[in-house]
Formats: C-alpha cells, structure tokens, sequence
C-alpha cells in the first residue's frame, strides 16, 4: 500500500520534511511574529510532530494519549498563538508532506487523500483541545502521563545518563523498584553480551542532539533476559541545550525469542539439506566408480589373457577414466555452486532451473524408474536466490519420489509444468503417488511434521521451502490432493 512506503520514507527524512515545513512564510511568520526560538521549535516539537503523525497513520496513538503533542499544544498557548495561526502551522505541516510525496514521485490521487484526511483527523483533535483552557489541557496532560507511566516503557535520564525518573511500566518489566532504579544509571541493566560498540554509537548520536533507535538485550533483577526497541531522545532548554534524555521502549522479547527460533529451525533445515546432498552425490558419483573400477580391472585381465597391454588400449582406459574423474569433478563443482549461500538475487528463466533442479536428482529418478514430464510456456526472466529456489524444487520432487517408493506406485511420474499468468509466474509439481490424508495436509508446512513413515523425513523440507518462496521471494505455495496424488502450486512475482 502506498502509504505505508511513503511513512517508511517519512521515518527516514525527517529533517527534509522539516525544513520545508519550518522555511514556509506562514510559519517563519508566526515564528517572527511571536519571538519563537526557532532551534527549539524544532528540537523539541517539530519531530514530535512528525513521528505524532506517523503513530497516527498506523493507528498506534490518538493527539490526546501523546505528551509530546499535549506539551506542544500547552506551548503554544502561552505564546498566545490564536486557532487561525494554529490552523495555519499545521496547514504548512501538510503542504510539506504533500511537497515530499511529489519529491518522490508518490503522486496518486489516493494518497494525497489519504495525507489530507490523516491531517484533518489530527487537527480536528488538536482544535478541540486548543480550545480548552490552559487548566484543561494541563489536566489532559496529566492524564496522558498517567497512561504513560502505567503502559510505556520509559525512562528519563540527565546528560550523564543517571537516571532521573521511570514509568511504572519500566519498573515492572525489568523487576526493579523505582528506588533502586533512580540515582544509577542504565548499566546495572545491560547484559554482558551486547556489544559496548552498540552503547559508544547510542552516545555519539543522542550528544549530537539527533534521536537513536536500536534493539537493547537487558537483563531483569532476578537475572531473566529481555529485549526493548528502544528509542531515545534528547530534551532541551529554551537556548536549546541538552539537559535530559528520555528513552521510549517496547518489549520485543516475544519477537526476538520466535526469530531465534526460526533461526534454528533455519540451521537445523541446512543440515538435512546438506544430508540430502551428501545422498545425491553419492547416487551420482555410484555410476561413474562402477565404470572406473570396471577400466581399471580391464587391463590386468587382458594382460593375463594377451600377454600385454597396448599403448592404444592403456590411452583409451586412461580418456575413459578422466572422462569420468571429471564427471565427478563437475558433480561436486555443481553442488557447491547451488548450494553455497545467495548473495544476491539473479535474473533467470525458469525453464533453466527446472532443468538444472532435476539434473541433481536425474540418477536417483533413474534408478527408481520415475519419469519426469515437463511442460514450459514462460518466456519471461525473473528474479529470484537461485540457489534457495533450486532447493525448493529439489525438495519438492524428492518428496514425491519418496512418496511413490514408499507407496510402491508401479508407474512413477513426476509432471511440471510453468506458466505465466496476471503478472506471475507458476509452477506446479503433481504425481502420482496417490496424494496426502486430508487429514494432516493442512499440516504439512508445519515445523517437524513428516508423512513419511520410515525416520528420514526431518519435518523441515516444507518448512522450509514455504519461508523460502513466501518470506524470502515475496510468492504463494499451496499443496492439493488431484485425482493422481498431491500438487503443489508455487506463485512467484514476476519484474
């Protein structure tokens, strides 16, 4: 959706938007009219302004649950800025959006609709409570930090980072009281294992006046590990010098415990895959050391029945041999090329990677007799992680070779096809091995589980397969039970 880049763009220019917001004669008048400190209007407001309107946009926070933007409103109302100037500044505020969204060609008529319609909803509320009375507001306030001390993870500290004050929220996830918090400063939580590097870049940048954002491995007063995505920002006085940080965080634990999960489930997935290829080299190399060991018995039985070797026959054992030495050479150069980790992306067509999945497997196909139809009416190039792709069709018709053998199917066959429709690209395995129970098919992506009755299925193929072609190539797999046996449909994006 176009406004969910153009808020990722926003988050990271800022400043740009800021400059063309505060440099707009509207807004330089009210600023000259009123004696405003510019350095502080925008050190203090105007970033809060900006991250406000992106809270709001992903509907994360409302004007009355945001400190800084009820700080902002009491501020300009002891400038005695009148609601027509208010309406003025923020008018300015959304011409600069739209300005930035024309800077980068973001230009449909839905977003600017979408920016015009975040600003009314934003300055409707802001009108609302700039009416109110100074008391008014400052009560809002008030109940605003309320709401914040109870849910945020936040922390205030001075320019030598002694913690002055936090949130009864900061308290509760980290098992410390308050007490034992105020006067020491954020090292009696850090953990051992974050780098110092992580903390010397987090000064440079907050010294500087600028804000920082990163992800913090803490640990709790009982010892437990956990994790904040933390944001911190400096405060300044009316000269605009530094005299506090506040620090914002969001418990993340949850989500960095299922990524290392996933991270697991990755490493483990790349041994079964590394034990697969070790099984299909050595199906591959089995043909060519038969032929190697027949040649080299070949000559002393012809010496025992000639007498002696020709220098013709020794030279054509010795090209038949290297022919298959270098055979074998090519297997293993193949196999390290496709599975050696993506750097980047490549443009192909896919009738080359089928072809060159299926050539990994073409001496198990042959000797398990299983036939493979092919079908391609794709011309288009696309671009995928070769490698990680090949890995997914190798899986998938290793599966179904699997399933045939098991089941015992007397004609085995294997039909792909590719083909190209409403921008994408698909590509269907299907055989004939009589399909999957209902039962668990809905299963089937799931880590750990298997079909397969004997104990070499991992249960991290699929898995595996489904974080490749979903998460890392932007596609769709879906498995099927058909009248022959089970096909999977794989839907990848096309440029």
């Amino acid at each position: 959706m176009q406004i969910d880049n153009f808020i990722e763009k926003i988050e990271k220019d800022k400043i740009s938007i800021i400059r063309t917001w505060i440099s707009s004669p509207a807004v330089m008048k009210i600023i000259n009219d009123y004696s405003i400190d510019k350095d502080l209007f925008i050190k203090r407001y105007a970033f809060g302004v900006i991250e406000h309107y992106i809270q709001v946009v992903r509907n994360q926070e409302k004007v009355e649950n945001s400190i800084v933007i009820m700080d902002f409103i009491k501020y300009l109302k002891k400038q005695n800025i009148k609601s027509s100037e208010l309406f003025l500044l923020y008018s300015s505020f959304k011409s600069a959006l739209v300005d930035f969204a024309f800077k980068l060609k973001f230009q449909s008529k839905e977003l600017i609709q979408k920016i015009v319609f975040y600003f009314e909803e934003i300055f409707s509320s802001i009108l609302d409570i700039y009416s109110k009375s100074i008391a008014q507001i400052e009560s809002a306030l008030n109940k605003s930090i309320d709401i914040v001390d109870k849910y945020v993870i936040m922390s205030r500290t001075d320019i030598n980072g002694i913690i002055i004050s936090v949130s009864s929220a900061f308290c509760r996830i980290s098992g410390f009281e308050s007490f034992e918090l105020i006067g020491k400063t954020h090292n009696i939580l850090r953990n051992p294992d974050m780098s110092k590097r992580v903390f010397e870049k987090l000064w440079d940048t907050i010294k500087t006046g600028n804000m920082w954002q990163g992800e913090i491995q803490n640990c709790k007063k009982n010892g437990e590990v956990y994790w904040v995505k933390t944001t911190i920002h400096p405060n300044f006085d009316h000269i605009g010098n530094i005299i506090s940080y506040d620090a914002i965080g969001e418990d993340i634990s949850s989500q960095i415990e299922l990524k290392n999960q996933q991270n697991l489930l990755v490493e483990q997935s790349k041994s079964a895959a590394m034990g697969e290829m070790i099984s299909m080299i050595a199906h591959q190399w089995r043909q060519p050391l038969q032929a190697v060991s027949i040649l080299i018995q070949k000559l002393p039985l012809l010496k025992m029945v000639d007498g002696e070797i020709s220098d013709e026959l020794l030279e054509d054992v010795v090209c038949q041999v290297g022919s298959q030495l270098d055979y074998m050479s090519k297997t293993i150069d193949d196999f390290r090329d496709y599975f050696k980790p993506n750097k980047k992306k490549e443009e192909v067509y896919i009738k080359d990677v089928i072809e060159k999945s299926m050539d990994f497997l073409a001496y198990s196909f042959k000797l398990n007799s299983i036939k493979i139809n092919y079908e391609n009416t794709s011309t288009s190039s696309l671009e995928i992680y070769l490698n990680e792709i090949v890995q997914v069709f190798i899986n998938l018709a290793k599966n179904s070779s699997d399933a045939m053998m098991e089941k015992k199917i007397e004609n085995r066959f294997i039909n792909i096809s590719t083909y190209e429709k409403n921008d994408s690209l698909f590509i269907e395995f299907e055989d004939n091995a009589g399909g999957i129970k209902e039962t668990v098919i809905d299963k089937i992506f799931d880590p750990y589980f298997s079909t397969k009755n004997n104990k070499n299925g991992t249960g991290l193929g699929l898995y595996m397969s489904k974080t490749i072609i979903e998460e890392h190539s932007g596609g769709k797999i879906n498995v099927y039970n058909t009248d022959l046996g089970t096909k999977f449909v794989i839907k990848l994006p096309l440029k």
